[in-house]
């Protein structure tokens, strides 16, 4: 979509828009990035992701973490130069450049890619009719709370599910517990209305959506329990959506060929997804008020 991309302190054409092969990233995933939905200028839940970025270039200890501001001045550039507002940004940032070992110096610089990508047209059906998933073995490594390159299991995970026709793998432990999906967290909707998640811990990527999710689900009063749960305990559920900043909040209705609750969208998702929306347009507002609607 991007005529250009923002590559180490330059504008790059995106058909030159490339790093050195020594690149970390490039040979270790030793790196980490975000994925930010940008819509007319405003940078949805901005904040939050700028947070984890910083967060996850710490915990991997990376020697020179970039800064908040550094990146808001790229992404401004990013949309001037392709003369657009709406996507998703896409943020890369590795260790940087060195002679393949394992070991790393700390104060290397890393490789900073930045790329405005085109927001795809998710189909209203997806939240009408809901969508389909499987269940697949969680294999990731133990540190799934940091937003990591290193995607190999999710990949496989969410392959399998396109083979399946179907739209996520909802990830499984080797004790029958959820975790969350490829590339979504999963929640569960019990008999009362109480939605339940797994909590934020290592075990699970906390998606930016889903704790303003919950945060307006509590804001409305709703139960909300982050417990594991069990995959039959999934399939037994009244409700079962997903939330990533792609899908938004969007309804399962099976499972394993297993139909949730007779196959139609509960009315949990459906008032959380109604509340999400509502909450976009609040913040487009807000940014339009303050005078900063293309300032992203």
């Amino acid at each position: 979509m991007a005529s250009y991309t923002y590559v180490n302190g330059r504008y790059l054409p995106h058909i030159h828009a490339t790093t050195h092969i020594d690149d970390r990233g490039y040979l270790f995933a030793d790196g980490v990035y975000e994925v930010i939905k940008l819509v007319k200028g405003v940078l949805i839940d901005g904040e939050p992701h700028f947070k984890r970025l910083l967060r996850s270039q710490t915990e991997l200890d990376f020697g020179n973490p970039i800064a908040t501001s550094m990146l808001n001045v790229i992404i401004d550039e990013l949309c001037r130069r392709n003369r657009c507002y709406t996507g998703y940004i896409y943020i890369q940032i590795t260790r940087g450049t060195a002679p393949r070992q394992h070991h790393y110096k700390r104060d290397m610089l890393p490789n900073v890619v930045v790329e405005l990508m085109k927001m795809p047209k998710t189909p209203e059906k997806y939240y009408t009719e809901g969508v389909k998933a499987i269940s697949f073995p969680d294999r990731r490594w133990s540190r799934r709370d940091i937003k990591s390159i290193s995607l190999l299991p999710n990949i496989l995970a969410k392959q399998a599910a396109k083979d399946e026709g179907v739209m996520e793998a909802i990830l499984v432990d080797e004790k029958g517990m959820v975790s969350e999906g490829s590339s979504t967290n999963i929640y569960m909707v019990e008999g009362d209305g109480t939605i339940v998640t797994h909590p934020a811990n290592e075990q699970i990527l906390g998606g930016i959506t889903r704790e303003t999710v919950l945060l307006l689900a509590r804001h409305k009063g709703m139960k909300v329990r982050e417990v594991p749960f069990s995959l039959e305990a999934a399939k037994a559920a009244s409700e079962v959506f997903l939330t990533s900043t792609v899908l938004e909040v969007c309804p399962i209705v099976e499972i394993d060929d297993t139909v949730i609750k007779g196959g139609s969208v509960g009315p949990v998702t459906k008032a959380l997804n109604e509340l999400y929306r509502k909450y976009i347009l609040s913040a487009l507002e807000d940014e339009t008020h303050d005078g900063t609607e293309h300032a992203a």
